[in-house]
């Protein structure tokens, strides 16, 4: 079944406005974002889909947006990720059975519907099962189903539209393809501009700078886009971004952000480095150099830079290639009495994290 998007207008009335997204089961991080943004019944959430997949922790999530929305005022996108539990029960040209074989064995517990396969006590693992297992999970998880299909895909204000993946244009939104503004790869990378503010998720933040990763909002004003995937379970240094909106569009946003760290305290200063590299998806094809316990000195084939990587972020794929997890060489600029998130502890440093910036420290600590 081919889907039209479905839009859902919204009024704030002068309340306030926090935005969250690609949770993906990290329910700690998202009781901590909002428990740092001080969110109450007061104010309006606003979640841009994508709860679920990739964690054992998808139905306790999914389960407290729905709580929430019963006690405060919450509204909430689809997701392509949430869709690929809808679509296993509704059946949508994008989520054919072929993507399923592959998708059960590759995330296991950590995808919904395995989980909920396992709490319904059916298996998933032989196709010719499906049908009685869909009708036992369908019947055993109806409120869950119930309202995932009630979400829209798109919500619209006055001065804003809220979408998960990213839309094409203002006008004609019931015109467009559910699927296609759930995943909408790399939209900022596409340049459109827009009268409303458009808030996305969907694509890492991380992802779109090539030198310093940065978790933190990507706010483009001329073109009123903004990008708040955190890269939250996805990512070793993931966060789940909250985005508080100003009082008036013109107004300044702020945000504020959680990702379950241990902190410490640098005790030495250190100046940030030039001409560093953001090795990212897509872009991480690798040369082991010399590989060791804890890093590995590689080349990064793209850009030809040799630098340190983790070593437990080395991939091979079947053919014998190396790729890697994001990784960087870049120092953080750091002050004595600083507070970091310690992302990994090394013998060359430590990999750490300072106001949504990943980078490597090589001072003293405690």
């Amino acid at each position: 079944m081919d889907r039209r998007a479905v839009v859902r207008p919204v009024d704030f009335q002068g309340r306030r406005v926090l935005v969250v997204s690609d949770i993906h089961g990290a329910l700690p991080l998202l009781k901590g974002a909002l428990d740092k943004a001080r969110f109450s019944q007061e104010d309006v959430l606003i979640v841009l889909g994508d709860m679920m997949e990739r964690s054992e922790g998808s139905l306790d999530t999914l389960r407290y947006v729905m709580e929430l929305s019963r006690t405060h005022t919450v509204h909430t996108v689809l997701g392509n990720c949430d869709n690929v539990t809808l679509g296993f029960f509704d059946g949508v040209r994008e989520l054919p059975s072929p993507f399923y074989q592959r998708w059960f064995p590759r995330f296991g517990p950590r995808c919904a519907l395995v989980r909920m396969a396992e709490l319904t006590g059916v298996s998933l693992e032989d196709p010719a099962d499906w049908p009685a297992a869909r009708a036992a999970m369908a019947r055993a998880f109806a409120p869950e189903l119930d309202f995932l299909r009630s979400l829209p895909h798109i919500l619209l204000h006055r001065d804003y539209l809220f979408v998960h993946g990213g839309v094409p244009r203002e006008d004609r939104l019931t015109e467009l393809s559910a699927y296609e503004v759930m995943k909408n790869d790399a939209f900022l990378d596409q340049g459109r501009g827009f009268r409303r503010w458009v808030i996305v998720g969907h694509w890492p933040v991380t992802l779109y700078n090539e030198t310093v990763p940065s978790a933190a909002p990507i706010l483009l004003p001329r073109r009123r886009v903004v990008s708040i995937d955190g890269g939250a379970t996805l990512k070793l240094d993931g966060q789940v971004n909250v985005l508080i909106l100003p009082e008036t569009p013109e107004g300044a946003f702020t945000w504020v952000s959680d990702d379950g760290l241990p902190t410490v305290t640098a005790l030495d200063p250190q100046a940030a480095s030039e001409g560093s590299i953001n090795i990212r998806y897509g872009h991480s094809d690798l040369e082991v150099l010399e590989r060791g316990p804890e890093v590995s000195w590689c080349r990064h084939l793209e850009s030809g830079r040799t630098l340190w990587v983790l070593t437990e972020f080395l991939r091979r794929r079947e053919d014998g290639s190396v790729w890697c997890e994001d990784s960087t060489d870049y120092l953080l600029p750091v002050s004595p009495g600083e507070t970091l998130s310690l992302v990994r502890k090394t013998s060359y440093g430590i990999l750490a994290k300072k106001d949504g910036v990943t980078g490597w420290y090589r001072g003293r600590w405690r």
